[in-house]
């Protein structure tokens, strides 16, 4: 059994900051890329940011600047600093990893259950 679990939602007020963080616990002989995506009412779910193993980091044009995406291998978590805070930034956030089972010798998509971001204006 493999898990994500994110934390550190809530409501924000525009131009204030946010860290998210998000454990992978379970059955894991390794972990490929982790990331952010999120889900703002009535859009499809996107790409906030992501990073390898190596700690090759890739943003979305709209967050570029103002969010950073950091991970630590040994704990199995990847973190979200989100600053400068607008509306605009609303949504769910969750959480996805690519994970190798022990004993699997394929890497799966796991996806945690979300954590709420609200930032007022």
């Amino acid at each position: 059994q493999v898990q994500l679990v994110e934390s550190g939602g809530g409501l924000v007020q525009a131009g204030g900051s946010l860290r998210l963080s998000c454990a992978a616990s379970g059955t894991i002989a390794s972990i490929n890329v982790m990331g952010w995506y999120r889900q703002a009412p009535g859009k499809q779910r996107e790409l906030v940011a992501d990073i390898t193993s190596g700690g090759i980091a890739n943003y979305a044009e709209s967050v570029k600047g103002r969010f950073a995406i950091s991970r630590d291998n040994a704990k199995k978590m990847v973190y979200l600093q989100a600053n400068t805070l607008k509306p605009e930034d609303t949504a769910v956030y969750y959480c996805k990893a690519d994970i190798r089972r022990i004993y699997s010798p394929v890497y799966v998509e796991q996806w945690g259950q979300g954590t709420l971001v609200t930032v007022s204006s």
